[in-house]
């Protein structure tokens, strides 16, 4: 059975092809952040290689629970930070990680029908690593299957998008994930909408949240700190700055993370200075929203919200992170740490 969920649009695409053998050799997954792009790779892989296939993965069967347990010997799984490009090995898929996969599926599958090859993150690959890769895609080795997974398709080398067959995810509409967080995971409705709206549609997130009370733990602190930066004096917004650039030297994702959250904070500003106050991100904190949005105009809070996604565009671009982040609290506003 297929454990992704709300992507039924891509499901009725890939059923007949899997029960006649006439899948593609490459999918491009390509979706925001937790809305399920590894939940479909590995069903996928398990899908061709199910020992009552072909067709819909049963989930029951050794391939598919080795597949789903990690534990099966051909599904080869990269992701940021194996090989080393001159970056940091934090952020790249190297050539020598996707050489080794190159390698791997030459030779036959040793466990099941086919080997699979899921790229997680497939727009960190490096330039020399990705026509690596292409020149597999152009020869695929027979019964291979390379997934690429992406926040960013446009990321990846065309020439590569080209060999594979799109799949877009899509998040869930808000009445589907309160009800499958309501009947399958036990929430109570104020929570399943409040995790909804915190995971803008994704349920990988929402049931995250629910399984780890430190992520809505961490969010909090991070609108504490958020708030704190926002009423204080040049000198705290500096060493704020410089605690970021930090968090992105040592983990860029998550330093992105934080950013999205101050944009998110944002939207709601100027949600609140135009009277749509039903459409907030964090409604949790509607009190202090409409407190700060009183002392912003609506120019300010457009100009600042530009400008922390030139920030964004800039750190994705290899600018100074500490540089950035100091402009960024150059421009905050004034009026934000007077309210």
């Amino acid at each position: 059975m297929w454990t992704i969920f709300g992507q039924d649009h891509l499901l009725n695409r890939l059923e007949p092809s899997l029960k006649h053998r006439r899948q593609s050799h490459a999918y491009l997954l390509c979706g925001p952040p937790h809305v399920g792009k590894m939940a479909l790779a590995i069903n996928l892989s398990q899908a061709v290689n199910c020992l009552e296939g072909p067709g819909v993965p049963c989930g029951s069967c050794t391939q598919c629970a080795r597949i789903a347990a990690g534990h099966h010997a051909d599904i080869s799984t990269l992701a940021p930070g194996q090989g080393e490009e001159g970056r940091s090995p934090k952020t790249v898929i190297g050539i020598d990680a996707i050489k080794e996969v190159i390698h791997r599926v030459s030779l036959n599958p040793f466990e099941g029908q086919f080997s699979v090859v899921i790229i997680d993150g497939a727009e960190s690959m490096s330039d020399e690593a990705a026509n690596a890769l292409l020149k597999t895609l152009e020869e695929p080795p027979p019964n291979t299957m390379f997934l690429l997974l992406t926040a960013d398709q446009e990321a990846i080398l065309p020439t590569v998008r080209s060999r594979c067959q799109s799949m877009n995810l899509i998040p869930i509409p808000k009445n589907q994930m309160v009800e499958r967080l309501k009947e399958s995971h036990q929430a109570t409705p104020e929570m399943a909408d409040q995790l909804f709206r915190l995971s803008r549609g994704c349920l990988g997130w929402a049931i995250g949240a629910l399984e780890d009370h430190q992520v809505l733990e961490q969010r909090q602190a991070d609108l504490e700190k958020l708030q704190e930066t926002l009423d204080a004096g040049l000198e705290t917004r500096f060493t704020y700055a410089n605690e970021v650039a930090s968090l992105f030297g040592s983990d860029r994702d998550a330093a992105k993370d934080l950013l999205a959250l101050w944009l998110r904070w944002w939207r709601d500003l100027l949600l609140i200075k135009e009277g749509a106050e039903e459409f907030l991100h964090n409604s949790d904190h509607a009190e202090s929203l409409k407190s700060q949005a009183s002392g912003l105009s609506t120019t300010e809070i457009v100009q600042f919200t530009n400008r922390l996604m030139q920030t964004l565009s800039n750190l994705d671009s290899n600018v100074s992170p500490r540089l950035a982040m100091e402009v960024l609290m150059l421009n905050l506003p004034i009026e934000a740490g007077q309210v």
